[in-house]
């Protein structure tokens, strides 16, 4: 039975009487199975299974647990376990007494409530204040309704004073949005828990006991659900330690105050470590002591034998952190599916994943976008390829497709008129065509008498007299394609001005560095800044496009950065895009952002960038965070380590011609002396 596994903590833990109990479970301390030990105590002492209800964040977590217990219970047992999200739980059941609700996704209500918002011609009112947007208005409202139980208006002039004289306005958008929701039956995230709250008040719901996993994390809405729940029995557990998702509506009050809110609350303490070395917990701890303690825990260290002591990395460059990294990596014995490097931010993940690939080391990522899955960076791989390869059709099409009104087809058929103007080399082609009539398309016919049935098909050279260009470009017989539109004539233009423009470059920096500065790649950036800047009305936000831009700009200034210590074309092009290809999928390095860490162990762990700004991120505190967020999530990171684990910093970064100073974390954990 699940219950013989536990160790004594766990078990009295898991075989608490029915109450209000709260389990403090630390990092490695065994929460799943004390979780799994006590559905199998409720079902060993008669509790009916329906009357069980286990809460988790993923369904994945639920359904992990409860696969668990069902190695000990049949399935007609456990089926009937209630288990799931918070969201998944209340939809559920809400579509058993209503099933016309219409769950709406969280892009689908902005349309509807912009629709409401510009309904009020914000623009037209004259106001002293400048009005919040329709998007920033709804995510604050849907930020309110999980983080307080006041009136909006209560709430939003707390956090936002000098909108005082807005807030009727904004009350009239918020009340005119819900009549509209209501009317047509639909509902947001939010709503299923507003909506399941309230019908709890009313009619209750029998229930023996509500189990809790990650308790830390629920919001103040998601308390208040729990306590309308009214069960017999709560079991909360989870860790103030690890609360890291304040920015999400995140309360830590509803675990500290847990004592207080609820009677004769009983709190059980997992205090044996099965993950870290005693070193890693020692580091761990004298850290997040700093934090206020809530309720005194002290980790007992279970794993014996070898115990490396946490290293500090000092690099004096930022890029050189990341291809140092990869040489340790490339070097250590462990499997790299058992190494993990966590980043507070994604531009560090991105460094470390170019740094990896460039060696040819496999790795993959969760928490933010590959870097070399980005539009932008694959673009400037494709037109290096090309250079390398004027055969690689496929790199042509990716690159062309970008033009406007030229999509894959159309790509590939110029990609073979150029071949065909070349005598079969694709730049010549483009550059000198040697052939000046246009190819046939009909693949039964001989490749050399053309891809165009007749010369009627051929397009008119005049549709084009209004496009600026030079004459060369003028008497290029692409012109004569039938298929060429007046905008793709022009990124034509771009692509041959860049091709013209580095007839005598070898170097793989300095070609990354013209094209970056070229029409054709200033074409692309604006294209995708645009497309990332655009809401879903189809407006423009002017801030997130220039966010992108900036985002667009680091990415191409890491690539160059990374071709820097290469001569040819050819091997840049071999170390980014040929070894990643021959990466086996699913294997390798884990990259991971701390928030996408959770819960993960690895047996060698290295965290990257701890500079003072970087991590904590002073940015981000700013916004709403602080500094006992910022050393949480510090914990969490080097928590995931179980033998080794390495801390990392860098004193300059050359590119913006940055300083930096190291984290305070580092001085914290005894890494560094204070001055």
């Amino acid at each position: 039975m699940p219950l013989s596994t536990l160790n004594e903590e766990q078990l009295a833990a898991a075989t608490a009487p029915i109450g209000n109990n709260l389990i403090i479970a630390s990092a490695g301390t065994g929460k799943t199975s004390t979780i799994v030990g006590r559905i199998a105590h409720l079902l060993q002492n008669g509790t009916e299974p329906s009357k069980i209800l286990l809460l988790t964040f993923t369904n994945k977590a639920a359904g992990e647990m409860l696969a668990r217990v069902g190695r000990y219970y049949p399935a007609s047992i456990v089926n009937k376990i209630e288990s799931g999200t918070f969201h998944a739980v209340s939809y559920r059941w809400l579509k058993e007494l209503n099933s016309n609700i219409s769950l709406k996704q969280p892009g689908e209500l902005k349309t509807l409530f912009r629709s409401v918002y510009e309904k009020r011609q914000m623009k037209r009112l004259n106001l002293d204040t400048e009005p919040f947007s329709s998007t920033y208005l709804y995510e604050q409202y849907s930020l309110y309704q999980n983080a307080s139980l006041d009136g909006f208006d209560v709430w939003f002039s707390e956090k936002y004073p000098e909108h005082k004289p807005l807030i009727d306005i904004y009350m009239n958008i918020i009340d005119d949005f819900e009549e509209t929701k209501e009317t047509y039956g639909f509902v947001s995230f939010n709503d299923l828990l507003l909506k399941m709250k309230a019908h709890l008040k009313e009619h209750g719901r029998d229930l023996v006991e509500v189990l809790v996993d990650e308790y830390q994390d629920t919001n103040t809405l998601q308390s208040a659900l729990i306590d309308s729940m009214t069960p017999n029995s709560l079991f909360c557990v989870g860790d103030y330690d690890q609360s890291i998702y304040a920015f999400n509506g995140a309360n830590i009050q509803n675990i500290a105050t847990f004592g207080e809110r609820y009677p004769n609350a009983t709190v059980f303490t997992l205090d044996k470590n099965y993950r870290s070395s005693g070193s890693i917990l020692s580091l761990a701890n004298r850290v997040i002591e700093r934090n206020e303690r809530i309720y005194p825990k002290k980790l007992v260290v279970t794993r014996i034998g070898k115990n490396q002591p946490p290293k500090l990395l000092m690099h004096n460059e930022l890029f050189d952190q990341y291809q140092a990294i990869a040489k340790n990596i490339k070097q250590t014995y462990t499997p790299t599916n058992d190494i993990a490097v966590i980043f507070r931010n994604n531009a560090s993940g991105d460094g470390i994943e170019a740094s990896l690939r460039e060696m040819g080391i496999p790795s993959k990522r969760k928490g933010g976008n590959s870097f070399f899955e980005a539009k932008e960076v694959k673009f400037l791989l494709d037109v290096c390829s090309l250079i390398v390869n004027p055969k690689d059709m496929m790199a042509f099409i990716h690159i062309f497709e970008y033009g406007k009104n030229i999509g894959s087809a159309v790509a590939k058929e110029m990609f073979e008129c150029f071949r065909h103007f070349g005598e079969g080399n694709l730049f010549i082609g483009l550059m000198y065509p040697k052939v000046h009539t246009l190819p046939k398309l009909n693949p039964n016919k001989n490749m050399q008498l053309g891809l165009f049935d007749d010369d009627a098909e051929i397009g008119s050279v005049t549709r084009f007299a209004k496009i600026p260009m030079s004459e060369r470009i003028r008497s290029h017989p692409i012109l004569k394609y039938p298929k060429l539109s007046p905008d793709g004539l022009e990124f034509f233009i771009m692509y041959h001005d860049f091709m013209n423009s580095i007839s005598n470059i070898k170097q793989p920096r300095s070609l990354l560095i013209k094209l970056i500065q070229s029409a054709l790649y200033g074409f692309l950036v604006e294209l995708l800044a645009t497309q990332r800047g655009r809401l879903k009305s189809g407006e423009i936000d002017q801030e997130r496009k220039n966010l992108a831009k900036e985002r667009i700009a680091r990415k191409a200034r890491l690539l160059t950065d990374l071709s820097a210590q290469y001569k040819e074309i050819s091997r840049f092009v071999n170390a980014m895009v040929l070894g990643g290809n021959e990466l086996s999928e699913g294997d390798g390095v884990n990259l991971l952002s701390i928030h996408a860490s959770k819960g993960l162990e690895f047996t060698e762990v290295y965290v990257v960038d701890l500079m003072d700004g970087r991590f904590p991120n002073t940015k981000l505190m700013s916004k709403g965070g602080s500094l006992e967020e910022e050393r949480r999530l510090f914990y969490v990171a080097v928590t995931r380590a179980k033998e080794k684990l390495y801390l990392s910093f860098a004193k300059h970064d050359r590119v913006k011609k940055l300083d930096f100073k190291p984290s305070p974390f580092l001085y914290e954990a005894k890494m560094l002396k204070e001055h």
